[in-house]
């Protein structure tokens, strides 16, 4: 299964039930067909801003709140690039909104229709660089 399919899953998993911890999430997900490994999972976590709210996975109102400005998912690509997926039309905006925003990590953007890429400084930045631009459009 793709990563994107496997993470749509674990948003509507962690959305549906309370799920307190990785494992329980992991046996979610095969009980549904979709495998996964802990680490899989863990990397997922980070990658999606699911956060941990009273004892349970929650998706932070931050991350919802993205997308009323344009913003729907950002995806690691490679070693020094994330995807930024973005409502069409506004992914010129969304990365204006990230240069502006001068996060040391990212060097630049590039825009499309409904797509932004960005490339980071170096391979360690990749998921700080990500954590920001979440805060960013939070």
């Amino acid at each position: 299964m793709q990563k994107e399919q496997r993470q749509k899953k674990i948003l509507s998993l962690i959305r549906a039930k309370r799920i307190g911890t990785q494992d329980e999430l992991k046996a979610h997900l095969e009980r549904s067909g979709v495998p996964a490994t802990q680490s899989s999972v863990s990397r997922d976590l980070v990658e999606l801003g699911i956060v941990k709210h009273n004892g349970h996975y929650t998706v932070p109102k931050a991350a919802m709140g993205a997308a009323a400005r344009g913003l729907l998912e950002l995806i690691k690509a490679g070693d020094a690039l994330v995807v930024a997926r973005c409502e069409p039309g506004l992914a010129s905006a969304v990365a204006v909104e990230i240069d502006r925003a001068g996060i040391t990590e990212i060097a630049g953007t590039l825009a499309g229709e409904d797509t932004v890429f960005i490339a980071v400084t170096e391979h360690r930045a990749q998921l700080s660089a990500m954590k920001k631009i979440w805060e960013l459009f939070g």
